[in-house]
């Protein structure tokens, strides 16, 4: 009797402890999934430890965390000062004895930079939903990859201040700062002493001569000893919470370049703002970077990485693994130029993706101008665009050629190291990226372009002797009238085309006429070409010889479209609420055909 009573307990210990084996086990296992090698895996410390790439099955952590750092969030709250809060600063006239100086030399206004604390707090303008998102509490360290020439000092230090004060400590492992044989001599040793003595995550690579950018981003990268590469330009400002959402793509797929939103630092004021809230990167077929409209899923879903074909350029993160997998960028590649499209094609090519993540956001100053004088070395661009197209874009290169057919000229270089690399690696062709990651691009890019629906000068008819003349200015400045030129040969700034995209080009330059401003008399500035319509928008109406701007800059109460028009003694352009009988808004377009004009809405269609 004893025994049985025995024999039944150990059954029933037995049966309970199979119970709660069973019980944890199925716990475990709805926390945990598998994932082949292309996860960052390993163990926690304090539960927050960066992880380390495994090549063999591993089970990962799903589980998610806040990431935001509240207190360093709620003291930004508080910082008042010039340009605190991302709001414009500007020099009082005491201060402004080095402003030429410094422009001349940045392209910005690095006097006014010099007055705004290194780690002044910046607006949050994520989308509401980035505020409450969760992020996997497992994410791999970081090298973050800086390459300079001759930046200016406070822009530099705020760039690496604002990744340091902004990134978890634990995640950030470096900040490699790529000094590309600067002349500046702060960018030598007292650059090397500041950071000792402040900044002990932040190091210098000092190259030995002129390497430019691909290469000295190259020379971070073999530097760098974190699991992630992340490459920044030497004059951007890291925004809030803005590295767990370009890591968790990664760690979940190590084959995942992911891209930040790009927000503007204005290059006067200093003033922080959006770009906008998203759109794909694309290229047109002269290679211009060029913007396609989020697709119906991607806005349904605000706050998650979207698909994007092509990258903006020199602000993205990739695994360390997957960059050398891929060789990193071709070291063919001279000084600056294609880099963005060689390795985008590759990635989506060879096995990779790429995405934006609208929940990371950098601020970026897009110079006035560029301040370093031409390298020497010809037509490096081009050549770059050659080599890019040889390797990667199979028939499709034929249209680049097309519009450029001095490249067919330009000898490439050795290509043999990089045909080898994507026969070894088994990439795809390029049309299996047209078809299936731009499907849109050819619609809003034909690779055979209709034609244009005008073109040369645009005179205006109350005063037939003032052209409207481009004047060589640059991006966000305002044009205006000038006595026309006959000679066309001469003709230059005051020859433009009024392109099948429906916007108003100078002819030979990838800008355009824009208007943002939605006040009455606003100026007509010149921006790059978007393709886009929005602020760019134009059509000319032959009968009544109105130039009307159609686009989204609205006028309160008086809406679009508005029209062309100027002030002949002051030459000054402006649009205006159109007025069939204003002779100064009547302009005669040199060129026009009449066949496009008449099938204007069918043309251009997207």
């Amino acid at each position: 009797m004893k025994r049985n009573i025995k024999t039944l307990f150990k059954f029933f210990l037995l049966s309970a402890v199979t119970v709660v084996f069973t019980v944890l086990l199925f716990k475990v296992f709805k926390t945990r999934q598998y994932t082949q090698n292309n996860a960052f895996v390993g163990n926690r410390i304090n539960g927050l430890e960066p992880i380390a790439p495994r090549d063999e099955f591993e089970l990962v952590d799903n589980e998610k965390i806040d990431w935001h750092d509240y207190e360093k969030i709620n003291a930004d709250a508080l910082r008042r000062g010039p340009g605190e809060q991302g709001k414009p600063a500007y020099l009082s006239s005491s201060e402004n004895q080095d402003y030429d100086k410094l422009y001349k030399v940045n392209g910005f206004n690095a006097a006014l930079s010099d007055k705004i604390a290194l780690d002044r707090a910046v607006p949050d303008i994520r989308n509401s939903g980035c505020k409450t998102k969760k992020y996997l509490k497992q994410l791999p360290s970081v090298s973050v990859i800086v390459p300079f020439h001759n930046e200016h000092w406070t822009t530099l230090l705020r760039t690496a201040i604002s990744v340091i004060n902004r990134s978890p400590p634990h995640l950030l492992r470096e900040v490699i700062l790529v000094d590309d044989f600067s002349s500046k001599e702060f960018s030598k040793k007292p650059l090397d002493d500041y950071l000792r003595a402040n900044l002990t995550k932040v190091r210098v690579i000092h190259l030995p001569e002129r390497s430019g950018l691909i290469r000295a981003r190259l020379a971070g990268a073999r530097e760098a000893k974190a699991d992630v590469l992340i490459f920044l330009d030497s004059h951007t400002e890291a925004n809030v919470n803005w590295l767990p959402p370009l890591l968790e793509p990664i760690a979940q797929d190590y084959k995942t370049c992911v891209c930040p939103f790009i927000d503007v630092i204005q290059y006067e004021t200093f003033e922080y703002r959006a770009q906008d809230e998203g759109a794909r990167g694309a290229f047109d077929w002269e290679f211009f970077y060029k913007r396609l409209p989020l697709l119906l899923e991607d806005l349904k879903h605000p706050t998650e990485p979207f698909k994007s074909p092509v990258m903006a350029g020199g602000l993205f993160a990739i695994s360390k693994k997957f960059f050398w997998e891929l060789e990193g960028y071709d070291e063919g590649l001279d000084i600056w130029g294609g880099e963005q499209y060689e390795l985008s094609f590759k990635i989506w090519q060879c096995g990779g993706q790429m995405v934006d993540a609208p929940c990371s956001r950098v601020g970026h100053i897009y110079r006035k101008f560029a301040p370093f004088p031409n390298p020497g070395k010809g037509d490096f661009v081009g050549r770059n665009y050659r080599r890019v197209a040889e390797v990667w874009m199979d028939e499709y290169a034929d249209y680049l050629y097309m519009r450029r057919p001095h490249y067919r000229n330009i000898n490439p270089g050795d290509l043999t190291k990089q045909k080898a690399l994507r026969e070894r690696l088994h990439c795809k062709p390029f049309k299996w990226f047209i078809e299936n990651v731009a499907f849109d691009l050819v619609l809003k890019y034909p690779p055979v372009e209709p034609g244009d629906f005008g073109v040369g000068e645009i005179r205006n008819l109350a005063a037939p002797e003032l052209c409207v003349d481009s004047g060589f200015k640059e991006r966000d400045q305002p044009i205006g009238l000038q006595e026309c030129v006959s000679d066309t040969k001469k003709r230059g700034e005051q020859n433009f085309t009024l392109t099948w995209h429906k916007d108003i080009r100078v002819k030979g330059k990838p800008l355009c006429f824009d208007v943002s401003d939605p006040n009455d008399k606003a100026d007509v500035v010149l921006y790059p070409c978007h393709g886009m319509k929005g602020n760019q928008y134009w059509k000319y109406d032959v009968p009544f010889s109105l130039l009307s701007f159609v686009g989204k800059a609205v006028v309160p109460s008086r809406g679009n479209p508005r029209c062309l028009d100027c002030d002949p003694g002051q030459k000054r352009l402006f649009v205006t609420t159109c007025d069939e009988k204003s002779k100064t808004q009547k302009w005669r377009f040199e060129n026009v055909n009449l066949t496009m004009i008449a099938d204007w809405e069918n043309i251009g269609v997207q």
